[in-house]
């Protein structure tokens, strides 16, 4: 299965392009959805359908301008489910962009970094 996820983005949604063929994972944007369960778990789920064939390499790219905190809990659970291709020898990792003046981006980034057990990147834009 190659079937890429791709929502485009709004204004309280962020783009998420997740593309196995073309080696793009790429979340962007604003997350503050007024159902963020209904919108982040089709996303895990996908996720945890692409372990089974996951490419030998996945880096993920997040880039948010604002998020809430239930966009952040369901964030760890899309990071936990992605560290668990691991399992499996494969690699991944995750480069977390933050504006240096959003300290809220940047503690959560931290926290993620703190507890998940693949590389991740913190950096500056």
């Amino acid at each position: 299965m190659e079937k890429q996820f791709y929502f485009p983005g709004s204004e309280d949604k962020p783009k998420i392009n997740f593309d196995p063929k073309n080696n793009v994972f790429e979340i962007m944007g604003n997350s503050y959805p007024e159902e963020s369960p209904k919108f982040y778990i089709p996303l895990i789920n996908w996720v945890t359908e692409y372990s089974n064939y996951a490419n030998d390499k996945t880096h993920v790219v997040c880039k948010f301008e604002y998020f809430n905190s239930l966009s952040a809990k369901l964030l760890y659970e899309l990071f936990f489910e992605l560290q668990k291709i691991t399992e499996s020898g494969k690699k991944v990792s995750i480069s977390w962009y933050y504006d240096p003046n959003d300290h809220f981006i940047l503690e959560k980034g931290q926290e993620y970094k703190n507890v998940l057990e693949i590389p991740f990147d913190l950096i500056s834009y």
